[in-house]
């Protein structure tokens, strides 16, 4: 249950709208919802963490997914599905028409008809290649729908580094960056000796066969030499968001806490 909710919920209470036995009622599940005998919904994720409990959709069924989101809307204003694959998509529109899809990120959402960057700071994200496009549209996409401004800068691997070099700008007016790259995975290292800010290294298991399927680039990232650089595990663009808002999450708490000091 979101914190709006919870308030609205005891003021509806306090002014004689609803019963304490409604409340009551309404509040047996606070923790968590069973959802037949496949799934336990924690509706109380966004007041611990900021944020809602996100759906992983890959290797559930299309009727398990659409029970869950069923539950979850109720409670959410956002409700986020991960990894679904196309034909998945297709089988879940007819249950849920107001589904939207992002085919690149690979993320279903149920979203308001606006969604509005109600956080401070810019978070920007970098791919070496576009083969790296799906990773980092599922950070792009979580971080937007997280309510962050995201800004977008595909095909600036090292190959062409004149090509990063050029956009140097939004390197500089970035908060949080996320850098995405497979093969060798040397981007992190560069963007993080121009940044003044963290970044988030995403490796890819995008590149030929002694990549080793991602593993390659992550260990490159494990090893840079720049400073200021944290690594998420391969192909994860969803927890790279999640750490990139939580980062902007706590500065925005820390400047309010200095603020009424």
């Amino acid at each position: 249950m979101e914190s709006e909710a919870l308030q609205n919920l005891l003021k509806s209470v306090a002014i004689g709208h609803i019963s304490p036995a409604e409340a009551l009622d309404k509040l047996k599940h606070f923790d968590f919802e069973q959802v037949g005998d496949f799934a336990k919904i924690d509706h109380h994720r966004s007041l611990r963490t900021g944020f809602p409990e996100v759906i992983w959709g890959q290797d559930k069924t299309s009727d398990q997914i659409a029970e869950i989101i069923r539950v979850m809307r109720q409670q959410n204003s956002v409700v986020m599905v991960t990894r679904i694959s196309p034909h998945i998509y297709q089988e879940l529109q007819q249950k849920i028409p107001d589904l939207c899809y992002y085919r690149t990120a690979r993320i279903c959402a149920i979203i308001p008809e606006l969604i509005i960057h109600k956080n401070h700071g810019i978070i920007a994200i970098l791919t070496a290649g576009t083969a790296d496009l799906p990773v980092a549209e599922e950070a792009a996409v979580t971080a937007e729908l997280c309510g962050f401004q995201v800004r977008r800068l595909w095909d600036v691997g090292v190959a062409g580094i004149h090509r990063l070099l050029s956009q140097k700008h939004i390197i500089s007016e970035a908060d949080v960056l996320i850098a995405v790259a497979g093969m060798e995975g040397a981007l992190p290292s560069v963007v993080a000796g121009l940044a003044n800010c963290p970044v988030i290294a995403v490796p890819t298991s995008v590149g030929y066969g002694a990549s080793f399927g991602g593993l390659a680039p992550l260990l490159t990232m494990l090893n840079s030499c720049a400073a200021g650089v944290g690594v998420v595990n391969i192909d994860n663009g969803f927890g790279a968001a999640i750490l990139a808002c939580q980062i902007l999450r706590t500065a925005g708490r820390l400047a309010r806490f200095n603020g009424e000091n």
